[in-house]
């Protein structure tokens, strides 16, 4: 992520550069796709103006606010910042969630068998049985409740947080193991 600075109307110190890429990094840990952050201070009638624009993906979302002091005006547009964040990546999930429900109906119960050949001479083969699976988005508190649900060995999911592809093994009633790419 690159971050980009412009003080307007006054001289930038090192303290205010250190807090703004501090605050703006804790946006990454919502939503990793961020490209370029630009923040705009800008010092006018004993007035603090922070403005953020942020640019991901296919996605721009911008926020400003004004307060009597610079850290409070940075903290408060971070904050808005933060809830657009939020919205955006709860509107992605719930549009992939129900895209893969609409286009899938019925491909759980996708399988075949296939026989390997792996040594010609002594004619010896392997049957491997593939089961094609598309994985449900969740969060890994949502998982442990639906591997519980169905009862099964291990759960394929896609990560919220992460959105990665992630494995959850049951070891036994009370322990799992959380496989991550």
């Amino acid at each position: 992520m690159q971050i980009t600075i412009t003080a307007r109307h006054f001289e930038l110190t090192k303290a205010i550069r250190d807090y703004v890429e501090g605050a703006c990094l804790k946006l990454k840990k919502y939503f990793d796709h961020i490209i370029t952050m630009h923040v705009t201070l800008a010092l006018e009638n004993n007035r603090n103006i922070c403005e953020l624009s942020l640019h991901a993906s296919r996605y721009s979302l911008q926020s400003q606010s004004e307060e009597l002091d610079m850290y409070l005006s940075i903290d408060t547009a971070i904050d808005k910042m933060e809830i657009q964040i939020k919205k955006l990546k709860e509107k992605v999930t719930y549009h992939q969630k129900k895209a893969l429900k609409e286009n899938y109906e019925g491909f759980d119960e996708f399988s075949r068998a296939s026989e390997f050949h792996f040594n010609a001479t002594s004619k010896a083969r392997k049957t491997i049985k593939t089961k094609r699976v598309v994985p449900e988005i969740l969060s890994i508190p949502e998982a442990l409740e639906k591997i519980d649900e169905v009862k099964e060995e291990f759960l394929i999911f896609k990560n919220v947080e992460t959105d990665r592809l992630n494995v959850l093994v049951r070891k036994d009633e009370e322990h799992f193991k959380l496989f991550e790419p």
